[in-house]
């Protein structure tokens, strides 16, 4: 038996992707699933009972709060946040990066998980129960020079975490970091890279419902995982 069923999961960015994949795989489980995205609805897409979508920017503090005011009324209350929302664009050459830029990669990359880790934690300390799940990304650990300041977002949001999971341990709330290599989804664009070498939405999905079904005293506080064909090139 899965250990999701009857789980309360909210997830950041779940309209497609990483998000969407993973989703769908909770669903299956029998966890019921509120999709909090900036634009798309997952509802739209798929009907489901145990499925609600709402319109929110993570980055927004008035949304994040609202978002969760409506989970917990819709299903009473929140066991598991998938912090998976993210950007990134790349900044080739510091010296000519708007400072637009670099906000809209800190206030989503870092703002946001800090604004739903919050939120979800008034849930889950009266409880001491609950478990966050942050979509880090192998750049959190190793730098790119075409993408720094993303790479500074993701580091940044696993020192939150890192801290947050030594705050929270003892109050029965698990932090989780999943660190996917590249991964072939949208957030690529048009851009020319070599999909074939990356992980698929699927692979991600798997590590995150696996992390999600151990025991309830089997902690793992970061998985870092690449596609093998994209590190031997």
């Amino acid at each position: 038996m899965s250990n999701l069923k009857n789980k309360v999961c909210f997830i950041t960015g779940a309209s497609g992707g990483i998000g969407k994949a993973t989703a769908l795989q909770l669903l299956d489980q029998g966890a019921s699933v509120f999709d909090f995205s900036r634009t798309h609805r997952l509802a739209d897409d798929v009907q489901h009972d145990n499925l609600r979508s709402y319109n929110g920017d993570v980055s927004v503090e008035a949304d994040v709060v609202a978002g969760f005011s409506a989970c917990v009324e819709a299903f009473g209350t929140v066991d598991v946040l998938i912090n998976n929302a993210g950007m990134g664009v790349l900044t080739t050459d510091l010296s000519q990066t708007d400072l637009e830029t670099y906000e809209q990669m800190v206030n989503v990359n870092m703002r946001g998980v800090f604004l739903c880790n919050r939120e979800a934690l008034k849930v889950m300390k009266p409880k001491k129960q609950g478990h966050i799940l942050t979509v880090i990304s192998m750049a959190g650990q190793r730098t790119n020079p075409n993408a720094p300041v993303y790479a500074a977002s993701k580091f940044g949001a696993r020192g939150l975490n890192s801290g947050l999971a030594d705050q929270v341990i003892k109050e029965g709330i698990k932090v989780t970091d999943v660190n996917p290599g590249p991964t072939d989804s949208n957030y690529w664009g048009d851009r020319k890279v070599p999909r074939e070498k990356f992980l698929k939405v699927e692979d991600v999905a798997n590590v995150i419902t696996f992390v999600l079904n151990q025991p309830d005293y089997v902690l793992i506080r970061e998985i870092n995982f690449d596609n093998m064909k994209f590190l031997a090139q």
